[in-house]
């Protein structure tokens, strides 16, 4: 698993680069991932050849809104991100913990689900803010006392070629959460998409020995001094063309003392609980616990199935819901992405993808809920 990144090696590679790049990958063993149109959306899958990959999309986003549209250049990662994130392979949607058959003597056999998984991953076309919502989701899964197995097994074999961003969305405020666009950390490879002069090319950064030996097999050249300057320019770009802001100045403080807001009101009064903002993010980890049988009553199974705070069963103790309102439902999601998250993990739950503005269905949009609530809290706490 790579730590900090030291870029102190730099190449650069031309398309049959990065085609030897995914060669090189699917050589080692690895499960290679990335993006590709599909469904009139980028999403993430499984890839066997870099033809599969976006080249000369992007994409269009708004709150509520998302529409794929061609570029007037062949960009293989011309866009921002889509509504897929890299959770879905680390921290699968639906995932078996046990299961139990009768023998013939009618008693029942256990089997462990939460086996270690066959996949070693190889994610390409990472992007800083995802780099930061994996680490965020480290803390969760991988913490020492109580470590998941089905996260792990994924997780400490996964290759990370990040991709460091040059088209912004239209929701996307990275920038203010300091997440991005350029990987920082987490990564083996770091690629910067150049298309300059006429010329094709991946300026490549190297974060980790495991990087630097696949780098090592690959057709590359040496990345000149205007290379490193060009691939700067691209992420400077990127980060003054940002589609949102959000002022996070003591907003734990901020959120907290301002729970009886009106603004809560006005935003459940459009809230469709629909669960899509948390289901799209990066970093939500709620779930829950099914129990299914067969008619016969020979079988039973128990998985996990992502859930969300959302859904009215998922405060549910004895005798109702906790949070029975849509009002309390999104309150809680919102101070704890970007208050209680940090009493936890010493670091907001938000990298600023921009994810939850675009997919929601009625555009509720947390940088301006936030901006609400800050631009009266000192009107309301009078």
């Amino acid at each position: 698993m790579p730590t900090a990144a030291t870029p102190a090696t730099r190449a650069l590679l031309d398309v049959d680069g990065l085609r030897a790049l995914l060669d090189a990958l699917r050589a080692e063993g690895y499960t290679v991932v990335g993006p590709t149109v599909e469904d009139g959306a980028v999403l993430y899958r499984e890839l066997e050849r870099v033809d599969e990959l976006p080249r000369g999309w992007t994409d269009e986003q708004e709150a509520g809104t998302y529409r794929l549209k061609r570029r007037d250049d062949d960009a293989y990662f011309g866009y921002a991100v889509g509504p897929h994130s890299w959770k879905q392979f680390l921290f699968p949607s639906r995932s078996l913990l046990w299961r139990a058959r009768r023998d013939e003597d009618g008693g029942f056999t256990l089997e462990d689900g939460a086996t270690e998984s066959d996949a070693r991953y190889a994610f390409l076309g990472v992007r800083s803010c995802e780099l930061h919502a994996i680490a965020i989701q480290d803390k969760v899964f991988m913490d020492p006392a109580a470590t998941d197995p089905t996260y792990a097994s994924g997780r400490s074999g996964a290759f990370m070629v990040a991709v460091n961003c040059g088209e912004p969305g239209g929701t996307c405020f990275c920038v203010s959460m300091e997440t991005g666009p350029k990987a920082t950390f987490g990564y083996d490879l770091a690629l910067t998409e150049l298309l300059d002069g006429g010329r094709h090319a991946f300026l490549v950064e190297v974060g980790s020995e495991a990087g630097a030996r696949v780098l090592d097999a690959l057709p590359s050249q040496a990345a000149s001094d205007g290379d490193v300057a060009t691939a700067d320019a691209v992420v400077a770009s990127t980060a003054a063309r940002m589609g949102r802001t959000m002022d996070t100045t003591d907003i734990r403080d901020l959120l907290m003392s301002n729970l009886e807001h009106p603004r809560w009101d006005d935003v459940a009064e459009r809230c469709l609980s629909c669960t899509n903002c948390t289901l799209v993010c990066p970093t939500c980890f709620c779930s829950s616990i099914e129990d299914v049988t067969d008619l016969a009553g020979d079988e039973a199974e128990r998985h996990r199935r992502w859930d969300s705070c959302f859904t009215a069963d998922h405060s549910y103790l004895h005798g109702g819901s906790v949070r029975a309102t849509t009002k309390a439902r999104y309150r809680q999601w919102l101070t704890h992405k970007l208050a209680t998250w940090i009493d936890q993990f010493d670091e907001s739950g938000c990298v600023g993808c921009g994810r939850c503005l675009t997919w929601c269905p009625v555009g509720i949009d947390i940088t301006e809920e936030v901006a609400a609530i800050r631009a009266t809290s000192d009107e309301v706490g009078a």
